[in-house]
C-alpha cells in the first residue's frame, strides 16, 4: 500500500499575530453557511409572530422616540418628521447593537461545540452578524413605507447605502470578535455588554442630529465625533434615504478609518487568543 493512502492534516496553534485566514473559512464555507441558516431559524423558532420581531422593536422604539424626545423633549430633527427621523436611525443602530450584543456572547453559548470539534473559531463569531442581516433587510422595508406616508421622494444618494451597510458590518464585526475573545476569558463581558449597547445608543444620533454638535461645539468636535463609526452609518443612512441634507463625507470618511481600525484589531486579538478558547471555556 502507496505511503501517501492516507492523507494527514495536523492542527496546530497560530503562533504570534495572525489575520484571518480566508482560505479556511472558504474551505468550510458550507458550514458557515449551515451556521447562519441555523441561526436564522432558531431565532425564530417557536414564536408566534416569526419574522415580524425584525419590524416590532425598532417600530415600537420609534414610537416611544417620536413622544419622548419628540413631542415632548422638542429635540430638533433637521425639518424631517420625527417618526420618520428616528425610524431611518433605529434600522442600522438596531442591526449594530443585536449584532454586537450576540456576537459577543457566541463563544460562550457555543462552547460545547468548539472544544470538541476543530473548524474555524471565526466562524461564531461572524455568524450572528451575517444572520441579522436578514432582520435589517426586512426592518429597511419598513422605511420606505414610511416614506410614501410622508410624501418623501428617495434620491440618488441610495446608491450609497451598499457602502454604508458594509461600513456597519464591519464595525459590529470587529467588536463581536473583540469582546466574544474577551468574553470567553472574562464573563463579566457578556453582562457588561449590554450597558455598552445601552451608552452607545444614545452617543448616536439616534434620537438626535449631527448639527446639534457643530452648533454646539465646532467642526473640529464633529471630525473627532466622526470617529465613533455609527455616526457617519446613520447620519448616512438618512442623508441617502431622505435627502435633507448633503452626504456627510467627512463623518463617513472618519468613519471609515475607524471602522477598519476596530476590524483590524478585533480579528487580531480574536486569532491570537483562539489558540486557549477551548482550555478556558
Amino acid at each position: 500500500m502507496s505511503d501517501n493512502y492516507f492523507n494527514k492534516t495536523i492542527i496546530q496553534p497560530s503562533s504570534g499575530w495572525e489575520f484571518v485566514n480566508i482560505k479556511e473559512l472558504k474551505d468550510y464555507r458550507d458550514l458557515f453557511y449551515y451556521m447562519v441558516l441555523r441561526e436564522i431559524k432558531v431565532l425564530y423558532k417557536q414564536t408566534i409572530l416569526g419574522f415580524s420581531w425584525a419590524v416590532i422593536r425598532p417600530v415600537f422604539s420609534m414610537i416611544v422616540f417620536s413622544i419622548v424626545f419628540g413631542k415632548l423633549a422638542k429635540i430638533p430633527s433637521d425639518g424631517i418628521p420625527y417618526p420618520l427621523f428616528s425610524y431611518t436611525a433605529l434600522v442600522p443602530w438596531t442591526y449594530f447593537s443585536m449584532a454586537m450584543t450576540k456576537s459577543t456572547q457566541s463563544l460562550v453559548l457555543n462552547q460545547a461545540i468548539f472544544s470538541k470539534v476543530y473548524y474555524p473559531r471565526l466562524i461564531i463569531p461572524m455568524t450572528p452578524v451575517l444572520a441579522g442581516l436578514i432582520d435589517f433587510v426586512i426592518a429597511l422595508v419598513i422605511v420606505f413605507l414610511l416614506m410614501v406616508w410622508y410624501s418623501v421622494m428617495p434620491t440618488w444618494g441610495i446608491l450609497y447605502l451598499p457602502f454604508l451597510i458594509i461600513l456597519m458590518v464591519l464595525s459590529a464585526s470587529g467588536i463581536g470578535m473583540l469582546f466574544s475573545a474577551l468574553a470567553v476569558q472574562y464573563r463579566d463581558i457578556r453582562h457588561a455588554i449590554q450597558f455598552f449597547s445601552q451608552m452607545l445608543m444614545y452617543a448616536a444620533p439616534v434620537v438626535w442630529p449631527v448639527s446639534l454638535i457643530t452648533e454646539k461645539f465646532g467642526d473640529t468636535a464633529r471630525l473627532i465625533y466622526g470617529l465613533y463609526p455609527m455616526a457617519g452609518v446613520i447620519e448616512g443612512f438618512r442623508s441617502a434615504l431622505l435627502g435633507h441634507n448633503p452626504m456627510p463625507w467627512d463623518l463617513i470618511i472618519m468613519g471609515t478609518v475607524s471602522s477598519f481600525f476596530i476590524f483590524l484589531v478585533g480579528a487580531l486579538y480574536f486569532k491570537r487568543k483562539e489558540c486557549i478558547f477551548a482550555d478556558v471555556a
